[in-house]
């Protein structure tokens, strides 16, 4: 009987152990599991809404005088297409008016006029050519017109001693008279043509000569004009070549690329910069902008969008589609520079009372978007969300005030239910009607843009994707 009971309490203890052990392993994975799952928990925040596009610009006058090249230059006489620039001030100088500016390559001037004066002595001498031409063959011809009339004279007596000859005699003189009458009519006409035509050739010899002594003329005038002086008082501000290089010694300018430096009027100052493409659809004139100097920390400027050019271009060595925003700044400072770099924020739509949450809480799938909520227990919730900024994004739908959401994944996300189907399906019915305005328009304006009238294929319905269904997101 003692055996037994022994036994029992074997037993008994052997299976406590198991029981213990079996809690403690499960207690330490458990543990474990919780160790490496850490949860970073935030409120869902209402209150005041801004949404903002940051960029960085240049600023730029908005009104300047252009110093360029000079207007002699542009001459078809002279055939100068690219000229160097051989002295020029140090940028920042503040000139007054006539004062010296920049000095043009005078070499290439020189090689010019040589070649032109080359080209006026062959243009005399093809003149003095043509004139003795002229007069030599000119008076071949007044030579042959004279034997000419001496020949009619001679037929004109042999006719008269004929009278008594036989009608055959007197036939054959007259017909040699009527001969040389007519060489001589047709040397009368040939004289003129000729007399005609030599005229014409040395008044084009002339007009060469004329036009190669012009052309000497407006390359003298070049070479006082090389010499660029400032048409006005201000601050000298080097222009870019053609490569998009600021002008210094050694630059090359041209009549198609004509400008300089500038001067610019430093009381009304904007800042050009450039926005992607996906943040170029919130940008609109009008929005108010605060603006950075990078060379002044301290100084703040307010300024409004003025321009938005409606087609992108690429960045060098980029494929980044960018488009131009032009900024005014209101007021003005004597210390702002054409060239400095700015900071600028756009603020592109203002809400008060709405509610926002991080970016970094909203994940996505291909068709909507999401975040880990704690509603009665941690679930998948899809929100409908709107305006959004550098950090924040609006949510329309799916949160309340003071909900807790995850920042991070949790490590069972792959097991959580999902609740708000009903925003998913109002997102796609949206994005569906939306597609189908999109398309209605389209074929109204193609149909307006085709007389005869014909179908166009129907664009299918956008929003076709699926609500989460239990996999792991993608972070926004």
């Amino acid at each position: 009987m003692q055996k037994r009971s022994k036994r029992i309490r074997n037993i008994v203890i052997i299976a406590v152990v198991a029981i213990a052990a079996v809690v403690i392993g499960f207690m330490i994975i458990n543990s474990r599991q919780h160790l490496t799952d850490i949860l970073i928990k935030i409120p869902v925040q209402k209150g005041s809404f801004v949404s903002e596009v940051y960029s960085t610009g240049q600023l730029q006058a908005e009104n300047a005088t252009y110093i360029q090249v000079p207007e002699a230059l542009s001459s078809r006489r002279i055939n100068i297409f690219e000229i160097k620039v051989t002295e020029i001030v140090d940028e920042g100088t503040v000139v007054k008016e006539d004062d010296f500016v920049a000095s043009l390559d005078h070499s290439a001037v020189e090689e010019i006029l040589t070649t032109a004066t080359e080209e006026l002595e062959k243009a005399v001498q093809a003149l003095q050519d043509a004139r003795i031409d002229t007069n030599i063959n000119m008076s071949n011809l007044r030579d042959e017109l004279l034997n000419l009339n001496v020949d009619v004279e001679e037929k004109k007596l042999v006719l008269e001693q004929s009278v008594y000859e036989s009608p055959a005699v007197k036939r054959q003189a007259q017909l040699d008279l009527d001969r040389s009458e007519q060489n001589l009519q047709q040397a009368l006409r040939n004289y003129d043509l000729k007399g005609h035509q030599a005229k014409y050739t040395v008044q084009r010899a002339l007009e060469e000569v004329r036009k190669q002594q012009e052309r000497i003329a407006d390359i003298n005038n070049l070479f006082d004009a090389l010499r660029i002086k400032a048409p006005k008082q201000g601050m000298v501000i080097y222009s870019l070549d053609r490569f998009g290089n600021k002008i210094k010694v050694g630059s090359t300018v041209s009549r198609w690329a004509p400008v300089i430096a500038e001067l610019p009027d430093l009381t009304s100052m904007i800042s050009k910069t450039f926005i992607n493409e996906i943040d170029i659809s919130k940008v609109k004139m009008g929005q108010n902008v605060m603006i950075g100097v990078d060379a002044f920390p301290e100084k703040k400027f307010s300024g409004k969008v003025i321009a938005v050019t409606n087609i992108g271009q690429l960045l060098p060595n980029g494929d980044t589609k960018v488009f131009e925003v032009t900024i005014k700044l209101h007021g003005a400072d004597p210390e702002l520079r054409p060239a400095m770099t700015t900071s600028n924020v756009i603020t592109t739509d203002s809400m008060p009372n709405v509610l926002y949450i991080p970016l970094d809480a909203v994940f996505k799938t291909d068709s909507t978007k999401f975040v880990y909520a704690y509603k009665r227990q941690l679930v998948k919730q899809i929100i409908d969300t709107g305006a959004e900024n550098a950090n924040y994004v609006v949510v329309h739908k799916g949160l309340n005030e003071g909900e807790e959401i995850l920042l991070n994944e949790p490590s069972n996300a792959e097991n959580l239910l999902v609740e708000g189907v009903e925003i998913y399906n109002e997102i796609q019915e949206r994005i569906q009607k939306a597609a189908e305005e999109e398309t209605k328009k389209k074929q109204e304006a193609e149909e307006n843009a085709k007389s005869d009238n014909d179908l166009v294929p129907d664009v299918p319905p956008a929003g076709q994707g699926r609500p989460p269904q239990g996999g792991r997101g993608e972070r926004r």
